[in-house]
């Protein structure tokens, strides 16, 4: 967490996600991205982030890493003033599309999310970012001061994502943990599919993630200002990218551990430091 994102290293993540914006939502397999039903109408954003938003109606909420924008858009449906950011163009590009054939207002912006331009400072009543966010990130203050500065007097940040001790699976059945719980060292591998559509063959690209703890991304966003005023540990998950989990009978999936379940997500909220005008 010290300000350095290598070059070299944001390529390789690019390019990856310039190839899923460009695959995902087009094939009939794809679990995640229909982009048929959305635009006839289906809300793609799930409780836990409905929630700690509330009510957007005439907000402006800034998602950042927002892909080829469906949740973007659908922000926009619930009555937002929506701008996304996410640092592919070809996801930039479909996003533009996307909001023009479902007749909605929408402005995207292709920015790292790590150096947000200053053009967006102190403009957004809710900064948002959802699911598999902060592991393409290497430093965690830069991203968290970036959500800070965007935010007005009082505006909130809404953080979901995937919890870190999940993320240290490799499979369930066998229980085999490969990855670190923490600590943001460059974690390389070479992918050669797309969690929407695992069995959607892809050009073999190498990427690089970063690990990090509960511990640090609190500490990042206390180190920026925020005010966190809510932190959650959720132990079921309505969507189906986590499929290595076992699926419940009510379509959740959970973590099974002793007698128990360890968390899938993690959700915080935090506000501005800066006092609302009146």
């Amino acid at each position: 967490m010290n300000g350095n994102f290598p070059d070299d290293e944001v390529a390789a993540n690019r390019a990856l996600w310039d190839a899923r914006a460009q695959a995902h939502g087009t094939t009939p397999n794809d679990m995640l991205y229909d982009v048929d039903s959305f635009l006839a109408g289906r809300q793609t954003l799930y409780g836990i982030e409905l929630e700690l938003a509330g009510d957007v109606t005439g907000q402006d909420v800034l998602h950042l890493q927002c892909h080829f924008g469906m949740d973007t858009l659908n922000w926009a449906r619930l009555g937002a003033r929506v701008t996304g950011v996410d640092f592919s163009s070809t996801a930039i590009v479909r996003a533009r599309e996307l909001a023009k054939l479902a007749g909605l207002t929408a402005d995207f912006v292709e920015a790292d999310t790590q150096n947000l331009p200053s053009g967006l400072a102190s403009r957004f009543d809710l900064v948002i970012a959802t699911y598999g966010v902060l592991c393409w990130i290497s430093d965690l203050d830069a991203w968290m001061r970036g959500a800070e500065m965007a935010l007005r007097p009082g505006g909130r940040l809404v953080l979901v994502d995937l919890h870190p001790a999940y993320q240290t699976l490799a499979s369930y059945e066998p229980l085999v943990a490969d990855w670190p719980y923490g600590g943001g060292e460059p974690q390389r591998e070479v992918v050669t599919n797309t969690y929407a559509d695992p069995d959607l063959p892809m050009t073999a690209q190498e990427v690089v993630q970063y690990p990090h703890s509960v511990g640090e991304i609190v500490t990042a966003a206390a180190g920026s200002g925020l005010i966190i005023d809510r932190l959650g540990e959720h132990t079921e998950a309505e969507f189906p990218g986590s499929r290595i989990l076992p699926e419940g009978p009510d379509g959740t999936r959970r973590f099974p551990f002793s007698d128990t379940y360890l968390p899938i997500l993690y959700s915080l909220r935090a506000r501005s430091p800066r006092a609302a005008t009146a």
